[in-house]
C-alpha cells in the first residue's frame, strides 16, 4: 500500500515535511517541500496522511456521557461541555476527535488542535490535488511510557508518552523534573540532529530515529483525527477501505503466500475447466458419430447427412408410406390408442382430424376419468390436452 505521509506545519509555513512509504512500514524517500510539488501517490490503496504536529495537539481524558459515542450527532457538543473549563481557546474554535473505540459511559482521550489552522493545512494539500485520506497525531498515548526528542537542537522538544497522554516541553533538565520518571527499562528516542544533546540531558543511551521513520510508524496507528467537519462521508471511508485493502492485498509481501496461492487455485480449475469441456465435446462428438452411422447404415440411400433426426423421419415416412404400415400421426393409430383409453360407455359425437391432431367432442368426462384416460395415453406415446368442451390427442413428440 503506497501512502504519502505529511507532516503539517505547525506555523505559517508553506513547506511541507513528507515521507513516501511504498508499503506503509519502510520509508521509501522522504524531503520538505510546498503543497504543489508534493510526490503524488498512484496505485491501488494510494493515500495521503496528514501527520498533526505533536506541539499543535493537547490531549485530555474525559467520562463520556452514556450514549454518546464515535458518529452521535449530539457528541461534539457534549465534548464541548466536557472541555470547555480545559481549554485556553473557545470551544467554537477547536477541533476535538474521540479516542477510538470508545464508547459512552466509559473514559475515553479526546485530542483537541486548533480547528482553523487544521483547515487551512487541509485545504492547502486538497487544492495541490492531494486530499488527505486521514489525519493522525505525531505522537498519541499509549499503554507504556517512553520519551522521544525530536526537533533541531535550537528548537529540541522532549516529548512524554504513556497511559497518562502526551507531553511536550523544551528540552532541558528542569523539564525533565516534569515528566513521570522513567525507569531504567524505558525507551529513549531521538532524532539523529538532537541525539548528542538528548543524551546529555537525559544522562542516558538513546535509540535513533528518522523524523520520516516516526511520522510512517504515526501513520499506522489507530487514531484518525478526520472527526466530524474533517470526517469523510460513509460511502466515501467504505471505498477507502476496501481499495486500501485490496492494495495491501496486492502488493504487501505478507500477502504473497496468500496471492500464489490464489494464482494457482484459478489455474488448477481452469486446467480442470478445459478437461471436463475437452471430455463432454468428445462424449457429444462420439453420440453424433453413432446417430450419423444409425442413419446412413439403415438408409444407404442417404449420403450426405445434414440433420440426422430430420433426415430419418423423412426416410421413415417413405418407407412407411411404401409399405403402407401406417404411423403414430394417422388417424387410425390416434382413433385406436383413444378408444382403449377411454372409459366403458363413453363415446364421442364428433372428431376432426387434421395434420395428426385428433380433436374429439361429445366425451363428457369428468375429472377424474379425464386424468386416467391423459395417463393411459400417454403411457402408449400419445398426449392428450383438454381444450373446452374436446379433447386434442396427438402422438408424443420424441426427441
Amino acid at each position: 500500500m503506497s501512502s504519502l505521509v505529511v507532516l503539517l506545519p505547525a506555523d505559517s509555513s508553506t513547506e511541507y515535511a513528507w515521507a513516501l512509504t511504498p508499503d506503509g512500514r519502510s520509508v521509501q524517500d522522504h524531503a520538505t517541500a510546498p503543497a504543489a510539488l508534493l510526490p503524488q501517490t498512484r496505485g491501488a490503496g494510494a493515500e495521503v496522511v496528514a501527520v498533526v504536529p505533536v506541539q499543535c495537539v493537547s490531549w485530555h481524558r474525559v467520562e463520556l456521557p452514556r450514549g454518546t459515542a464515535a458518529g452521535s450527532p449530539r457528541l461534539r457538543a457534549a465534548l464541548e461541555g466536557l472541555l470547555e473549563e480545559r481549554l485556553l481557546d473557545e470551544p467554537d474554535a477547536v477541533h476535538f476527535a474521540l479516542e477510538p473505540g470508545a464508547r459512552g459511559g466509559d473514559s475515553a482521550w479526546v485530542a483537541a488542535c486548533d480547528r482553523a489552522w487544521l483547515r487551512n493545512a487541509v485545504q492547502a494539500l486538497d487544492q495541490a490535488g492531494r486530499p488527505v485520506s486521514r489525519i493522525v497525531p505525531e505522537f498519541a498515548p499509549q499503554p507504556f511510557e517512553t520519551l522521544h526528542v525530536v526537533g533541531e537542537p535550537e528548537r529540541a522538544l522532549l516529548v512524554a508518552c504513556g497511559p497518562n497522554g502526551v507531553m511536550s516541553l523544551p528540552l532541558s533538565a528542569s523539564a525533565l523534573a516534569l515528566v513521570p520518571t522513567p525507569g531504567d527499562d524505558t525507551p529513549r528516542v531521538a532524532d539523529p540532529a538532537v541525539a548528542a544533546l538528548a543524551e546529555q540531558v537525559l544522562q542516558h543511551k538513546v535509540e535513533l530515529q528518522q523524523p520520516a521513520s516516526r511520522w510512517v510508524q504515526a501513520a499506522q496507528g489507530g487514531w484518525d483525527l478526520a472527526q466530524f467537519e474533517f470526517a469523510s462521508s460513509g460511502r466515501a471511508r467504505a471505498m477507502k477501505k476496501l481499495s486500501t485493502g485490496w492494495g495491501e492485498l496486492l502488493r504487501a509481501p505478507q500477502w504473497r503466500p496468500a496471492r500464489w496461492g490464489a494464482a494457482l487455485l484459478v489455474a488448477v480449475n481452469l486446467l480442470g475447466l478445459n478437461a471436463w469441456a475437452w471430455k463432454e465435446r468428445s462424449a457429444l462428438e462420439t453420440k453424433r458419430a453413432a446417430v450419423r452411422n444409425t442413419l446412413t447404415t439403415t438408409f444407404p440411400a442417404v449420403k450426405v447427412v445434414v440433420d440426422p433426426r430430420v433426415q430419418m423421419e423423412r426416410e421413415v415416412a417413405a418407407l412407411r408410406q411404401a409399405t403402407g404400415v401406417p404411423s403414430g400421426r394417422d388417424f387410425e393409430s390416434l382413433m385406436a390408442a383413444l378408444a382403449m383409453a377411454i372409459p366403458p360407455g363413453k363415446s364421442p359425437s364428433g372428431m376432426e382430424y387434421a395434420n395428426g391432431e385428433l380433436r374429439v367432442r361429445g366425451l363428457a368426462l369428468n375429472p377424474g376419468e379425464a386424468n386416467a384416460v391423459t395417463t393411459a395415453l400417454k403411457a402408449n406415446g400419445f398426449n392428450a390436452v383438454p381444450q373446452g368442451d374436446a379433447l386434442v390427442v396427438t402422438q408424443e413428440d420424441v426427441r
